[in-house]
């Protein structure tokens, strides 16, 4: 089985086109052969390095969307030839957390393709349980765009900040894989959505996603621009994952009783809040990890009715991953770089 994969942490040279055995599947578990993966900056930071044991030689990727080649013996009402997404999210379903609908909480709680192997591979496993089956109504490599970045934005808009009609939301990072699915989401529920991007090229694409103001961060005052959009109001929600680059912008963004949503650290994990000003505002500061099978669910239900649609920026074959990573690292997409076995 040919797959991208590292022996050691490192940069992009640790990336090697590798032949390894085929994933041995047990009673309950489903070899999946893989027509597509999304990246995202997780792949990244798992092949740098980080303070988790992880299997080696290591196999990223956490959006996998393929075909189902070989169901173990217990597995019921799986076929093989039949079209599906892996969920990367994946825990007990005796959890406690898991039967409240907050399966990232769980203690055993894993993502694929960090604690276990992923997806950039042309072949790889799972649980039956975390198989959801997709129609035809995106190919392939759109699905994969989708599981990761949809479920953490549906997390963080609907589950912690709690969305309602004309909110004045903004997204930073509105061209990631997040932000895509971010503006689309707050949209649906009816909010008015700043994008913040740092191109004119990014921004027009965010307003065809239903942006209704595009900020240009290189060339605008993001949180003044935001107060004069809303009358000096400021913004009930902001959708944050940039991390210490863009946090004292994103806190001056919120208005009276706001909430800033975050789920990630891309330019850094320490940051400062003034608790004289963040009290008296009454701000919520929010944290968002992944999202639960219900709230993945929801999504692929509204995919389905082209309610939301995947944001692919650009399709990379398997051997060229290290390219793939490092157009990712450089920034230059706007929504999902998927690679192809």
């Amino acid at each position: 089985m040919r797959a991208m994969a590292f022996a050691q942490p490192g940069g992009v040279e640790v990336l090697q086109l590798m032949d390894l055995p085929e994933p041995v599947i047990h009673d309950d578990e489903v070899l999946v052969q893989v027509k597509a993966c999304a990246l995202n900056h997780l792949d990244l930071w798992v092949r740098q390095g980080l303070p988790v044991k992880i299997p080696m030689p290591h196999i990223g990727g956490c959006e996998t969307a393929g075909v189902v080649a070989k169901v173990g013996s217990r597995v019921k009402g799986i076929s093989v030839g039949q079209r599906v997404l892996i969920s990367p999210g994946q825990c007990s379903l005796s959890s406690d957390w898991y039967n409240r609908g907050l399966d990232s909480c769980a203690e055993d709680y894993i993502i694929q393709g960090y604690q276990s192997q992923g997806g950039f591979a042309e072949y790889t496993k799972a649980r039956a349980v975390d198989l959801l089956p997709i129609s035809e109504a995106w190919s392939f490599v759109e699905w994969s765009a989708v599981p990761l970045t949809f479920v953490t934005a549906w997390n963080m808009l609907h589950t912690r900040a709690m969305v309602r009609p004309n909110d004045e939301v903004v997204v930073f990072g509105a061209s990631s894989g997040v932000g895509t699915a971010a503006i689309q989401i707050a949209k649906a529920a009816a909010a008015h959505v700043f994008a913040v991007a740092g191109s004119e090229e990014k921004l027009k694409k965010a307003e065809q996603l239903g942006a209704d103001v595009l900020i240009n961060y290189n060339t605008q005052d993001i949180s003044k621009e935001v107060k004069t959009r809303t009358n000096g109001r400021g913004a009930d929600i902001v959708v944050e994952h940039v991390g210490a680059a863009v946090w004292q912008q994103a806190m001056r963004c919120l208005g009276r009783n706001g909430r800033l949503v975050t789920c990630g650290a891309t330019t850094g994990s320490k940051v400062e809040i003034d608790l004289r000003f963040f009290f008296t505002m009454q701000h919520a500061v929010l944290g968002a990890y992944m999202g639960a099978r219900h709230e993945l669910l929801q999504c692929l239900r509204l995919l389905e009715r082209r309610v939301f649609q995947p944001v692919v920026d650009s399709v990379f074959p398997l051997e060229k991953l290290r390219e793939a990573q490092e157009r990712m690292a450089r920034r230059e997409m706007f929504g999902k770089i998927v690679v192809t076995p």
